[in-house]
């Protein structure tokens, strides 16, 4: 991968870093709302189920009844699913903002998920993987289409022998543009009304679908995934300093970018292929995070991962409840918040700034 340019980050003064107290504070604060958010999640919707009887549900002390069928079978996967996905697409964003020394990138921004999108939308056209299209095809065609929006968008944004980060954005939303161009009209060449219902899932996200039979991928995805970044929490420091620091310092830095833009890739394709393509939760989150605990990356992805999946099961409440008995698909309501928070973001930062 080429490297990307941008301007010396100025190194923190120790001082200014939060320390592990305030790691404790926050990533326990954000526990909190979390279950709060869930218990919400799990009582709130078109039918509401009073908070004791989701306890009971929960602990296994209700008898059989609608209310615990609702909250055991229906809302518990959806919220999970969601939990899953906001973490996932919240570290990932948080580690590509360091890869390209960017805070305007994330998944969405940079054509990933519209890739991986499309390739789940191909494979559902297509009807490819027969019985196992939900557990593998749909992930396969998910993270091939991810891969080569990556590529694609590399390839645009790459001017010589290198690229701002505002140009690689700019880039994305190009690719992502063309992408969702494409795959409407794979849908309209193929003459099945049934396949609208699905690609309009893909492009606005859900979790509607979520099931317990689908949930053992993305969450595998997540903790394997997110471990190996923990794992890399220096290299991305090193990263911070600038390419020329972090090569001094013993990182090869263009083998490093390639490696975890294929995790980063991987990570993003399964949680699209759960959720369709949720937009802005790995923009807003990891800004929220750093204000909070500072920029060294063994504190801020968890705390980003905290944060995506408050993030996201808050969004999926407001989807059902906002216009019930409708379901709103959570894309929307990231959206209407993640925009405005990116165009704010634009104006703020001057062009070629790093993180």
């Amino acid at each position: 991968m080429t490297a990307v340019a941008a301007a010396p980050a100025p190194a923190r003064p120790a001082a200014a870093t939060p320390g592990r107290g305030r790691f404790a504070l926050v990533a326990a604060g954000l526990l909190a709302a979390l279950a709060a958010a869930v218990l919400g999640s799990l009582a709130l919707g078109s039918v509401r189920i009073p908070p004791g009887q989701v306890l009971d549900a929960l602990t296994g002390r209700a008898a059989p009844s609608p209310y615990r069928t609702i909250v055991l079978d229906v809302r518990l996967p959806r919220v999970i699913l969601g939990i899953v996905v906001g973490a996932g697409l919240a570290v990932v964003g948080t580690v590509l903002q360091a890869l390209v020394r960017n805070r305007l990138a994330d998944p969405f921004l940079l054509g990933i998920s519209s890739g991986a999108s499309a390739g789940a939308v191909l494979v559902l056209v297509l009807g490819i993987g027969g019985g196992l299209t939900t557990t593998l095809a749909l992930p396969a065609g998910a993270f091939a289409g991810s891969l080569a929006a990556l590529v694609l968008v590399y390839a645009l944004a790459r001017r010589g022998s290198t690229m701002t980060g505002p140009r690689l954005v700019l880039a994305g939303v190009a690719v992502s543009y063309v992408l969702t161009a494409l795959t409407t009209l794979v849908l309209v060449s193929a003459g099945r009304p049934e396949h609208f219902q699905e690609a309009l899932y893909w492009s606005f996200g859900g979790l509607g679908s979520a099931r317990w039979d689908t949930l053992l991928m993305p969450t595998a995805v997540l903790v394997l995934g997110t471990g190996v970044l923990l794992a890399l929490a220096r290299p991305l420091d090193l990263l911070l300093t600038g390419d020329e620091g972090a090569t001094v310092l013993g990182l090869d830095t263009a083998r490093f970018r390639a490696a975890v833009f294929l995790l980063a890739s991987l990570v993003t394709a399964v949680m699209v292929a759960a959720s369709g393509a949720v937009g802005f939760v790995g923009l807003m989150v990891p800004h929220a995070a750093r204000l909070a605990v500072g920029a060294p990356h063994r504190r801020l992805l968890p705390v980003a991962a905290l944060g995506g999946a408050l993030a996201l099961v808050v969004a999926d409440l407001g989807a059902r409840t906002v216009a019930a008995p409708q379901d709103i698909p959570v894309g929307v309501l990231t959206a209407l918040t993640g925009g405005p928070f990116f165009l704010w973001l634009m104006r703020r930062r001057p062009e070629g700034a790093a993180l």
